[in-house]
């Protein structure tokens, strides 16, 4: 088969008859479509389940041993890689170090295109070399189509220097899911606009790096039921979060959370320690160190 006539048999490429006419349609018909069409994505998530479950738990295991999160990708999938690393360390204090976006044509391609890096196997396996890629490491590959020569490479470097590797795609039987140890296909179908793959797969890609980097977060200890407490409490709106968190898990009013709070610099989990025990911010610490900084355990902890 022809690259050519690879590219032809991918749905992501296909053309759906419901939107040949949206040139001649109404911005109100347009939105209601494309929003149609949107509906059908977390479907198509779902029915990924068996695929992306796993590879979480396989992620997890290796965190938990002191391993990163690496996301690989080039265009829209590179970028949707950066930016949910990016989120990391705010939401989670994470190193930035943790978690990172490797994206084809280096940081510049973020907000502008460079042309043809995509196509460059060779580079793809220079940057997992470039990064030190070993193996306690994660690396997921993500490319729309699943061929992406620059991401497959990554991945199959990834997958010989022993890091566990995950490739996130939206076609079925692709050269991705085949190079990695996890193959994730979330087959979205053809896009409102032909080909274009910032729409349907775009959005099935973010909510599924959703599920990886939330779901380690939260088996990694970094929240207290789905409360933020690991945030960093950089601006005013974070430190009022942070003031309610601790008011809520302490069962204190505002001024004692937030006295405890100045207390520690904003640590939602040593003042909630301090509360809570009745106890100060050296035995806090202390309590945090024992219970391997997992507010549920430093809490319930005799």
């Amino acid at each position: 088969m022809t690259s050519h006539d690879v590219l032809a048999a991918l749905t992501t490429e296909d053309s759906d008859p419901r939107y040949a006419a949206i040139d001649t349609q109404s911005v109100d018909e347009l939105a209601r479509l494309m929003n149609e069409a949107d509906a059908t994505v977390p479907a198509a998530v779902n029915a990924a389940l068996p695929q992306i479950v796993p590879a979480i738990e396989a992620l997890v295991d290796r965190m938990s041993k002191g391993g990163r999160l690496i996301y690989v990708g080039a265009g829209t999938p590179g970028r949707i890689g950066v930016l949910d690393a990016s989120e990391c360390p705010p939401t989670f204090n994470t190193p930035p170090e943790l978690v990172f976006g490797i994206i084809a044509g280096g940081p510049i391609a973020v907000s502008n295109p460079v042309e043809g890096a995509e196509d460059d196997s060779g580079a793809g396996a220079a940057a997992i070399d470039e990064a030190g890629v070993g193996e306690l490491d994660t690396v997921i590959g993500i490319a729309s189509s699943g061929r992406t020569p620059y991401v497959v490479a990554a991945v199959e470097r990834a997958r010989q220097r022993g890091a566990l590797t995950v490739g996130l795609s939206c076609n079925p039987d692709t050269e991705l899911s085949a190079a990695a140890e996890h193959g994730i296909e979330v087959n979205v179908g053809p896009e409102f606009v032909s080909g274009s793959t910032r729409l349907k797969a775009g959005t099935a890609q973010k909510l599924v790096l959703n599920m990886f980097s939330t779901i380690a977060m939260v088996r990694l200890g970094k929240t207290y039921g789905n409360l933020m407490v690991d945030v960093r409490a950089t601006n005013h709106k974070l430190r009022e979060r942070a003031i309610r968190m601790v008011a809520q898990i302490a069962q204190v009013n505002r001024d004692v959370a937030e006295r405890a709070l100045v207390a520690v610099d904003f640590d939602v989990k040593s003042a909630s320690v301090m509360l809570v025990k009745g106890i100060g911010r050296t035995e806090a610490a202390h309590a945090l160190d024992e219970a391997g900084h997992r507010l549920r355990v430093a809490l319930e902890a005799s």
